[in-house]
Protein backbone atom coordinates (compact mmCIF):
# COMPACT_ATOMS: atom_id res chain seq x y z
CA UNK A 1 0.00 0.00 0.00
CA UNK A 2 2.57 2.33 0.56
CA UNK A 3 4.71 1.43 -2.33
CA UNK A 4 0.75 2.46 -4.42
CA UNK A 5 0.43 5.58 -2.61
CA UNK A 6 4.50 7.07 -3.43
CA UNK A 7 4.16 5.76 -6.60
CA UNK A 8 0.80 8.01 -6.67
CA UNK A 9 2.68 11.14 -5.70
CA UNK A 10 5.35 11.01 -7.53
CA UNK A 11 3.18 10.90 -10.81
CA UNK A 12 1.88 14.23 -9.94
CA UNK A 13 2.51 17.02 -12.37
CA UNK A 14 2.18 20.91 -11.53
CA UNK A 15 -1.67 20.94 -12.03
CA UNK A 16 -2.35 18.48 -9.41
CA UNK A 17 -0.28 20.73 -7.08
CA UNK A 18 -2.28 23.96 -8.05
CA UNK A 19 -5.18 21.96 -7.37
CA UNK A 20 -4.48 20.44 -4.15
CA UNK A 21 -3.06 23.59 -3.31
CA UNK A 22 -6.28 26.08 -4.01
CA UNK A 23 -8.47 23.43 -2.22
CA UNK A 24 -6.48 24.10 0.96
CA UNK A 25 -6.37 27.57 0.30
CA UNK A 26 -10.39 27.84 -0.28
CA UNK A 27 -11.34 25.74 2.59
CA UNK A 28 -9.10 27.58 4.95
CA UNK A 29 -10.85 30.42 3.47
CA UNK A 30 -14.28 29.37 4.13
CA UNK A 31 -13.42 28.31 7.57
CA UNK A 32 -12.09 31.98 8.39
CA UNK A 33 -15.33 33.81 7.00
CA UNK A 34 -17.32 31.63 8.92
CA UNK A 35 -15.29 32.13 12.01
CA UNK A 36 -15.86 36.14 11.17
CA UNK A 37 -19.51 35.23 10.74
CA UNK A 38 -20.16 33.70 13.61
CA UNK A 39 -22.88 35.78 15.05
CA UNK A 40 -25.26 34.83 11.50
CA UNK A 41 -25.17 30.96 12.99
CA UNK A 42 -27.10 29.55 10.31
CA UNK A 43 -24.47 30.78 7.37
CA UNK A 44 -21.56 30.28 9.69
CA UNK A 45 -22.85 26.12 9.28
CA UNK A 46 -23.25 26.18 6.37
CA UNK A 47 -19.57 27.95 5.54
CA UNK A 48 -18.26 25.15 7.92
CA UNK A 49 -20.07 22.17 6.32
CA UNK A 50 -19.71 23.73 2.38
CA UNK A 51 -16.17 23.67 3.14
CA UNK A 52 -15.58 20.32 4.63
CA UNK A 53 -17.36 19.08 2.13
CA UNK A 54 -15.17 20.60 -0.72
CA UNK A 55 -11.91 19.66 1.58
CA UNK A 56 -12.94 15.70 1.08
CA UNK A 57 -15.04 15.61 -2.18
CA UNK A 58 -13.04 18.54 -4.43
CA UNK A 59 -9.66 16.46 -4.50
CA UNK A 60 -10.78 13.50 -5.71
CA UNK A 61 -13.26 15.13 -8.39
CA UNK A 62 -11.23 17.77 -9.81
CA UNK A 63 -7.76 15.26 -9.96
CA UNK A 64 -10.02 12.91 -12.31
CA UNK A 65 -11.92 15.65 -13.78
CA UNK A 66 -8.44 17.51 -14.62
CA UNK A 67 -6.67 14.49 -16.07
CA UNK A 68 -9.34 13.43 -18.02
CA UNK A 69 -9.40 17.08 -19.48
CA UNK A 70 -5.42 17.32 -20.10
CA UNK A 71 -4.88 14.16 -21.13
CA UNK A 72 -7.67 12.95 -23.44
CA UNK A 73 -7.94 9.98 -25.85
CA UNK A 74 -9.89 7.44 -26.94
CA UNK A 75 -8.85 4.01 -28.08
CA UNK A 76 -10.94 1.63 -30.88
CA UNK A 77 -11.04 -2.39 -31.15
CA UNK A 78 -10.03 -3.21 -34.62
CA UNK A 79 -9.96 -6.84 -34.94
CA UNK A 80 -10.29 -9.64 -32.06
CA UNK A 81 -9.20 -13.34 -32.73
CA UNK A 82 -9.06 -16.57 -30.30
CA UNK A 83 -6.25 -18.31 -31.03
CA UNK A 84 -7.15 -22.21 -32.06
CA UNK A 85 -3.85 -24.23 -30.81
CA UNK A 86 -3.31 -22.16 -27.62
CA UNK A 87 -5.58 -20.36 -24.80
CA UNK A 88 -4.79 -16.87 -25.90
CA UNK A 89 -6.61 -14.00 -27.71
CA UNK A 90 -5.00 -11.84 -29.84
CA UNK A 91 -6.58 -7.96 -29.64
CA UNK A 92 -5.39 -4.96 -32.45
CA UNK A 93 -6.42 -1.68 -31.55
CA UNK A 94 -5.65 2.01 -32.17
CA UNK A 95 -5.28 4.80 -29.31
CA UNK A 96 -5.61 8.42 -30.54
CA UNK A 97 -3.98 10.99 -28.67
CA UNK A 98 -6.97 14.21 -28.72
CA UNK A 99 -4.82 16.15 -26.33
CA UNK A 100 -3.04 19.53 -26.71
CA UNK A 101 -0.21 17.57 -25.30
CA UNK A 102 2.44 15.02 -25.70
CA UNK A 103 2.48 11.50 -24.00
CA UNK A 104 5.03 10.24 -22.09
CA UNK A 105 3.79 6.92 -21.64
CA UNK A 106 0.24 5.18 -22.20
CA UNK A 107 -0.73 2.03 -20.67
CA UNK A 108 -3.41 0.68 -22.38
CA UNK A 109 -5.82 -2.21 -20.53
CA UNK A 110 -7.40 -4.86 -22.63
CA UNK A 111 -10.10 -6.39 -20.43
CA UNK A 112 -12.37 -9.05 -21.56
CA UNK A 113 -15.53 -9.87 -19.44
CA UNK A 114 -18.94 -11.80 -19.52
CA UNK A 115 -21.72 -11.01 -21.57
CA UNK A 116 -25.53 -12.66 -21.02
CA UNK A 117 -29.23 -11.36 -22.38
CA UNK A 118 -29.60 -9.49 -19.02
CA UNK A 119 -28.68 -6.54 -18.96
CA UNK A 120 -27.87 -5.77 -15.22
CA UNK A 121 -25.81 -8.26 -15.53
CA UNK A 122 -24.10 -7.03 -18.23
CA UNK A 123 -23.56 -3.48 -16.44
CA UNK A 124 -21.95 -5.88 -13.21
CA UNK A 125 -19.64 -7.55 -15.46
CA UNK A 126 -18.22 -4.83 -17.09
CA UNK A 127 -16.84 -3.58 -13.48
CA UNK A 128 -15.17 -7.31 -12.78
CA UNK A 129 -13.73 -8.56 -16.05
CA UNK A 130 -12.57 -12.13 -15.62
CA UNK A 131 -9.71 -11.55 -17.54
CA UNK A 132 -7.15 -8.59 -17.99
CA UNK A 133 -3.84 -7.75 -19.89
CA UNK A 134 -2.04 -3.89 -20.42
CA UNK A 135 1.00 -2.73 -22.10
CA UNK A 136 2.74 0.62 -22.20
CA UNK A 137 3.41 2.61 -25.29
CA UNK A 138 6.05 5.34 -25.05
CA UNK A 139 6.03 9.13 -26.21
CA UNK A 140 3.02 9.73 -28.36
CA UNK A 141 2.88 13.26 -29.84
CA UNK A 142 -0.50 15.43 -29.48
CA UNK A 143 -2.65 14.19 -32.77
CA UNK A 144 -1.11 11.08 -33.27
CA UNK A 145 -2.75 7.90 -33.93
CA UNK A 146 -0.98 4.51 -32.57
CA UNK A 147 -1.63 1.25 -33.62
CA UNK A 148 -0.98 -1.79 -31.35
CA UNK A 149 -1.67 -5.63 -30.40
CA UNK A 150 -1.65 -7.43 -27.26
CA UNK A 151 -2.06 -11.07 -26.55
CA UNK A 152 -4.49 -11.96 -23.66
CA UNK A 153 -3.15 -15.42 -22.05
CA UNK A 154 -3.88 -17.65 -20.72
CA UNK A 155 -7.29 -17.20 -21.94
CA UNK A 156 -9.58 -20.36 -20.95
CA UNK A 157 -13.18 -19.28 -21.11
CA UNK A 158 -15.33 -20.71 -23.73
CA UNK A 159 -18.98 -18.81 -23.47
CA UNK A 160 -20.06 -15.71 -25.09
CA UNK A 161 -17.27 -12.20 -24.64
CA UNK A 162 -16.29 -9.35 -25.19
CA UNK A 163 -13.31 -7.27 -25.20
CA UNK A 164 -12.87 -3.87 -24.02
CA UNK A 165 -10.18 -1.11 -24.19
CA UNK A 166 -9.09 1.40 -22.00
CA UNK A 167 -5.42 4.36 -21.87
CA UNK A 168 -4.07 5.99 -19.05
CA UNK A 169 -1.65 8.51 -20.26
CA UNK A 170 0.54 10.72 -18.40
Amino acid sequence: MKVKIESFIDGFIIYDYILFGSVVILFVLLIVLAILLRHKLILAIFLVLLAFAMFLFAPTLGYIGLHKFLFKNHTELIDQKKLNFSQAIVVKGRLVNDSNFDFKSCKITASAYKITTNKYKNYIYKLKPFEKMSIVEKDIKKGQTREFKMIIEPFTYRRDYNISLRANCK
